[in-house]
């Protein structure tokens, strides 16, 4: 009884250590990102163009660009990732061929994004003659989020008990009419937790845009989906490393502004997925 305690009280402490040494840096980053980015956030700063050689100025026409960019992504990759997790949760039979999907989706995941970049310039950008513009780089992002969606899906809609389609089934309705009326809307709280993880990814990439859609100075705003667009990840890289002489405020408080516009999005899947738990019945 007495081993069976120090075991625990260890393996307590080496999982907090752990939980440590993840939310500490993450917590210090953060704190210092909003300690040197506050002097910089005024309303100029998030409604004006940058000037001066980005310099001065705001960065709206950045805010807009990602906006535009993570909105893109989300419209192009759920409705074919969700169509995709029915079809390998509910339809595909469990062979070697569509394990072998199953485990490529998630391998998928874990492509470096300059990948995907490289991929979408020469996809969208040269063979479909896109050219570098909004639509290029949020098709780039959308498949790079594709696998995560997929596997977030898949994983809801598997965890659906099967009594429920069972139950549908044996009331006369058809295995469409079961899962769009009985097995979606008890794994939509899933399906948003991997937008969210989408969102989340789509919105902080620098590499997928820099070869599909981002501008270094550009202070306008894009008027259709084949202009180029600047981006909060690109606009921060090029103000950090190629523009010489920038107030640090203006780097931190363009990063500050990137953490809360993932955040914000974020926390507003957040609210829909806690609406929906809440209908949950089981």
């Amino acid at each position: 009884m007495r081993n069976s305690q120090r075991s625990q009280k260890i393996a307590f402490s080496l999982l907090f250590s752990a939980t440590l040494l993840i939310v500490v840096p993450v917590g210090l980053i953060i704190v210092l990102i909003i300690q040197k980015g506050i002097p910089a956030i005024d309303w100029q700063f998030l409604t004006d163009i940058p000037r001066k050689g980005m310099r001065e100025g705001g960065i709206f026409p950045a805010i807009v660009g990602t906006l535009y960019l993570v909105a893109g992504a989300i419209v192009f990759s759920l409705p074919i990732g969700l169509l995709a997790a029915i079809y390998l949760s509910e339809y595909a039979k469990d062979n070697a061929l569509n394990r072998i999907i199953k485990l490529a989706i998630v391998n998928l995941a874990g492509v470096p994004s300059v990948v995907y970049g490289l991929f979408g310039l020469a996809m969208f950008v040269v063979f479909f003659k896109f050219g570098a513009s909004i639509l290029s780089g949020s098709l780039t992002l959308g498949i790079m989020i594709l696998p995560i969606i997929i596997t977030a899906s898949r994983e809801a809609l598997e965890s659906v008990p099967y009594s429920f389609r069972e139950v549908s089934l044996s009331l006369g309705a058809s295995k469409w009419q079961t899962i769009r009326h009985i097995v979606l809307p008890n794994a939509i709280p899933g399906i948003l937790t991997g937008t969210i993880l989408g969102i989340g990814r789509a919105a902080g990439e620098t590499a997928p845009i820099l070869f599909t859609v981002a501008a270094f100075y550009l202070p306008k705003l894009p008027k259709s989906i084949f202009d180029q667009a600047m981006a909060l990840p690109y606009h921060l890289y090029v103000i950090s490393t190629q523009v010489p002489n920038v107030d640090e405020k203006i780097r931190y408080g363009t990063a500050l502004v990137l953490l809360v516009l993932v955040l914000f999005m974020n926390l507003i899947a957040i609210v829909i997925r806690y609406q929906f738990r809440k209908r949950k019945k089981w």
